[in-house]
C-alpha cells in the first residue's frame, strides 16, 4: 500500500482525498475525502480572472487540507486544477498562493487529461461487472466545464466543453448580481441551445451515441441522485453506484427549474453551494440522456479525484 493524497481543485468546489493504493489489486482505500465549496470560477467566464475573495476561499480550504494531509503522514501529494485556472489570466497568483500553504504546485491540466483522470477514477472498479455493457460514457459535469469520455478499459475518445453548472449560470441567470428566482422560460431555452451547441462540438471527436451504459460524475449528477432516493440527508455510500431512469432525471430537473431558492435550498440533500447551479447541471444531464437516448444513468462519487490519487500511486 502506497498512502497518497490527491486535490481537485474545479470551479466550485476543491475536494481533498487521502487514501492508502494497492495498484497490483486496484484497491484504493479511503482515510480522508471531503469537499468545500469555494467557488474559485466566480466571475471568470465575465472578467477573465480570478476573484480576490474567491482566491482566499481557496486558500483558506488549502490551509485546511495541509493539516490533514500531515496529520495522515501521506508519502506522496499531487494537486491538480481544472477549468477556472485554466482560463484565468492572473492564475500565477494561484499557483504562488497554493505552492506557499501545501508546497507543491498546481498542475493546471487540459481537458483532455481531465477527462482521462475522471474515467479512471468511474470505472476502475466497475471492470468485474458483467451488469454494465461496454462502451462506457464517463460524463464530469464541473463547474466551470463538462468532460464527455468514451471508453472500454482505457479512454478511445475524450472531450472538453465549457458547459458547466457554474458557467451555465452565470452566463444565463444572473443579472446585476441576482441569480433568477425561478429562471425564466426563456432563460432556460437560452442554456439549452448553449448545451446543445456543447454536444455538437463533443460528438465531433466522441462517438457518444455509441456508448451502452451512461456513468455521471460530480455534484450535480450526484445531487440528481440524492433527491431520487428521498435521502435525509446527503449519503455517499446509498449514492455510489445507484441508478436514476431518465424519466425521473427529468422530473427532478423540471422541479428544480421550476423552484424558488428557498424551496430548492429545503430539499435535505442539497449542499448550500449547489442551491443556484443545480438547476443549470441537471439540465446539462438530462440533455446529454436525451442525446444518446439513455434510459439510465449510474452515478458515481469515484471520479477525477480517485484518478488523481491511482496517477500518484
Amino acid at each position: 500500500m502506497t498512502r497518497v493524497a490527491a486535490i481537485d481543485c474545479g470551479t466550485n468546489s476543491i475536494r481533498l482525498l487521502v487514501a492508502d493504493a494497492d495498484p497490483a489489486t486496484g484497491e484504493l482505500v479511503d482515510l480522508d475525502r471531503r469537499m468545500t465549496i469555494v467557488r474559485l470560477g466566480q466571475g471568470v467566464d465575465r472578467t477573465g480572472r480570478l476573484a480576490p475573495d474567491a482566491l482566499e476561499r481557496t486558500f483558506a480550504a488549502c490551509r485546511e487540507y495541509a493539516a490533514i494531509v500531515k496529520e495522515h503522514g501521506a508519502e506522496r501529494l499531487r494537486f491538480v486544477a481544472t477549468s477556472a485556472s485554466r482560463d484565468a489570466e492572473n492564475r500565477d497568483e494561484f499557483v504562488r498562493g497554493v505552492l506557499d500553504i501545501l508546497g507543491v504546485e498546481p498542475e493546471v491540466i487540459s481537458g483532455d487529461q481531465e477527462a482521462e483522470f475522471s474515467f479512471t477514477g468511474a470505472t476502475k472498479e466497475l471492470a468485474g461487472r458483467d451488469d454494465l455493457a461496454k462502451p462506457y460514457l464517463v460524463v464530469d459535469i464541473g463547474g466551470g466545464s463538462t468532460e464527455f469520455v468514451v471508453g472500454e478499459g482505457h479512454v478511445r475518445a475524450a472531450r472538453s466543453v465549457d458547459i458547466g453548472c457554474v458557467r451555465m449560470t452565470e452566463r444565463h441567470l444572473v443579472h446585476d448580481g441576482v441569480v433568477s428566482d425561478p429562471p425564466t422560460p426563456e432563460q432556460i431555452e437560452a442554456i439549452r441551445a448553449d448545451i446543445e451547441a456543447a454536444l455538437d462540438l463533443a460528438e465531433e471527436s466522441v462517438p457518444l451515441r455509441e456508448a451502452r451504459t451512461l456513468v455521471g460524475l460530480a455534484g450535480s449528477v450526484t445531487t440528481i441522485s440524492a433527491i431520487a432516493q428521498d435521502l435525509p440527508e446527503y449519503d455517499s455510500e446509498a449514492i455510489h453506484h445507484s441508478r436514476v431512469s431518465y424519466e425521473r432525471v427529468r422530473e427532478i430537473a423540471e422541479r428544480l427549474l421550476s423552484a424558488t431558492h428557498a424551496e430548492r435550498a429545503a430539499i435535505p440533500s442539497m449542499h448550500p453551494g449547489r442551491v443556484d447551479v443545480i438547476g443549470a447541471g441537471a439540465l446539462v444531464l438530462l440533455s446529454v440522456m436525451e442525446r444518446i437516448g439513455a434510459d439510465e444513468v449510474v452515478v458515481s462519487e469515484h471520479d477525477i479525484l480517485d484518478g488523481i490519487a491511482w496517477s500518484v500511486a
